[in-house]
């Protein structure tokens, strides 16, 4: 579905790298969690996968298709939502999410259908003939979900989906993942949030100061209780050094 191969990435001026050999791949199924620390390279790695950022050497896979040589059939099989809700404002939810549907050639009957179910998931309804400048915080991010979703995407990435959200919305949106995996697509997702990764998901990653630390399986041996202790393992010894 998803694989990253040595990949760098260092930006103007910087003297280190933001995303230093990075390796790693994410299966069908997966509803995979991303861990870092703020600065850690999680955002970075992520523009990159997505094809916003270019990147110093390395590749990146998704469905079978270069992000650096097959792009838009790369980007056909994604579903992004951003860490700051990028949306037009001036467009009302509705426009804003027919716009997306049209980049992706998506027809009026599934647009609609996919579009009225998570209205009423997330309870929007009577705002989504407003211009989105006037949405709150966790109305934009929703609004943008709905966009990453009206294709029905293979790889659905989030960056940190969760901030600033009420936990009737969290937990709308997680049952929303769980679901996009059930029917065999995959959810890749950056946090800080040990506990919620340790309880929704079936593979993580971490990163530090723009290096992959490791990949587990929380399915395995006692790696889902002791997460937070082995995410701090490699923070603290990183920090410490």
């Amino acid at each position: 579905m998803l694989k990253i191969e040595h990949l760098y990435k260092k930006y103007l001026n910087s003297d280190r790298y933001s995303a230093q050999d990075i390796n790693f791949e994410v299966h069908e199924g997966d509803l995979f969690g991303f861990l870092g620390q703020n600065g850690a390279g999680k955002s970075t790695t992520i523009k990159c996968m997505v094809g916003i950022y270019p990147f110093d050497s390395g590749d990146i896979t998704i469905c079978g298709h270069s992000i650096k040589t097959d792009a838009v059939k790369a980007k056909m099989n994604i579903g992004y939502v951003p860490d700051n809700h990028s949306v037009y404002e001036k467009l009302t939810g509705r426009e804003y999410v027919n716009y997306i549907a049209d980049l992706y050639g998506v027809d009026e009957a599934t647009r609609n259908a996919v579009m009225d179910r998570f209205l009423k998931i997330f309870r929007l309804e009577k705002a989504v003939d407003r211009q989105i400048k006037g949405y709150s915080h966790g109305m934009k991010q929703k609004i943008c979900i709905i966009a990453a979703l009206i294709h029905e995407p293979k790889l659905w990435v989030l960056d940190e989906p969760m901030v600033g959200l009420d936990p009737q919305s969290i937990f709308d949106i997680l049952e929303m993942m769980k679901e996009h995996c059930a029917k065999g697509n995959t959810v890749f997702f950056s946090s800080h949030n040990i506990d919620l990764v340790a309880k929704i998901c079936n593979r993580v990653a971490i990163i530090n100061n723009g290096q992959l630390c490791t990949v587990l399986d929380l399915n395995e041996g006692d790696n889902r209780a002791n997460l937070e202790t082995i995410f701090r393992g490699y923070t603290m010894s990183e920090d410490k050094a």
